[in-house]
């Protein structure tokens, strides 16, 4: 797939050439592309210790080199002429240079773009304060959606916008706002840093890349708590176990005190994950989402320790804009866009799967019957 010397900057346009959205680089193997979720090894030589150790010499940020030298690990962003960025997770595998890199395109996607639901537009468009989350594992398209509803605001309103990311991944220029993006290792040494000083900067909107200690979940707490609008992201697969993570980082005797905090600040938790798309379909992947909206009987439930309840408080209140993974699953396979084969593999709960795209067809014949009478 690619012609000639290897080179960082080749293997990084032939990402955007066939439309690959991670590249891997480890020693001993050729480099690997991610295309429509399918790991693809390049036709080449596989990597040798000096090749893997110096390929990505040319991006590395000089002064973030010592890092990745005494601690093996270094997180940080780079661009190319065309505009696009690439996210670079560079680590240390049996002392040798080991990356994964995600790229992330030019152009900040719109809620349409992504095939979000309409709810995603609704939370920013009515929420002014207060914490929004969005929860799912590693490469579940967070910082896609976290960047469609910055652009959102950034589009339809005149507000003061703070980032705080490592690394920053898209790049925003200010419209009817005005926006800082400060990168972890570059701007500020770290999370906590950052976050200490952020509220005396006169945002209205913070966003907090990662949720990833008790600093940080208490930081977005307290912002949320004084009138901010706080976007975040968590490493959680659904919206139930993001309380749970966020109760982690705290001792026990705390946990009343952070329930009560999170039972009057939080707006929603947006919880999402891809799923590979039929051939035909415009794109290789859509997400299959789990929203909770904060209705007073959920700001109960958070504030009594009984997130147990959270899933059949979602599968009863659709009509509040509340959407289940299993809805969203079954509404997918219903517009055609994912197989109902791939639907199965990722439900939590392949019974509740199989019993809605029952109801959907059920509805569907009787639409057709009725036409033909």
């Amino acid at each position: 797939m690619i012609s000639g010397g290897l080179s960082i900057h080749k293997l990084l346009a032939g990402m955007r050439k066939y439309g690959a959205s991670d590249l891997h680089i480890k020693v001993g193997t050729p480099p690997v592309y991610r295309v429509g979720g399918i790991l693809k090894v390049l036709g080449t030589e596989g990597l040798t210790d000096d090749e893997a150790d110096h390929l990505l010499d040319p991006i590395v940020p000089e002064k973030l080199r010592s890092k990745y030298d005494v601690d093996g690990d270094l997180d940080f962003a780079t661009h190319d002429d065309e505009g696009d960025r690439y996210r670079v997770s560079m680590y240390r595998a049996g002392g040798h240079v080991n990356a994964a890199i995600r790229r992330v395109k030019a152009e900040i996607p719109s809620y349409a773009d992504l095939h979000l639901p309409d709810v995603y537009g609704q939370i920013v468009s009515k929420t002014n304060e207060g914490l929004v989350l969005i929860v799912g594992t590693t490469g579940s398209g967070k910082s896609s959606t976290l960047a469609a509803m910055i652009e959102h605001i950034n589009s339809t309103e005149a507000c003061n916008i703070i980032t705080v990311e490592d690394p920053v991944e898209y790049r925003f220029k200010p419209k009817k706002s005005i926006i800082s993006q400060r990168e972890i290792g570059i701007d500020v040494p770290d999370f906590p840093s950052a976050l200490r000083h952020v509220v005396r900067q006169d945002p209205d909107v913070i966003l907090i890349g990662e949720l990833r200690d008790q600093e940080t979940v208490m930081a977005a707490i307290q912002a949320a708590e004084t009138g901010h609008l706080v976007f975040a992201t968590l490493h959680t697969a659904d919206t139930m176990q993001a309380f749970a993570r966020m109760l982690e980082f705290f001792p026990r005797e705390q946990h009343a005190f952070i329930r009560g905090s999170l039972s009057n600040t939080l707006r929603a938790i947006c919880a999402q994950r891809l799923l590979p798309t039929v051939e035909e379909f415009e794109v290789r992947v859509v997400p299959a989402t789990e929203v909770l909206l904060n209705t007073p009987i959920v700001v109960e439930r958070i504030r009594d320790g009984q997130e147990a309840d959270i899933p059949s408080i979602i599968n009863a209140s659709i009509h509040e804009g509340m959407r289940s993974t299993i809805k969203s699953l079954a509404e997918l396979v219903n517009k055609g866009w994912v197989s109902a084969r791939v639907a199965m593999a990722y439900a939590p709960n392949r019974d509740a799967l199989d019993s809605e795209l029952k109801g959907v067809e059920v509805k569907a014949s009787t639409l057709v019957t009725r036409g033909k009478a």
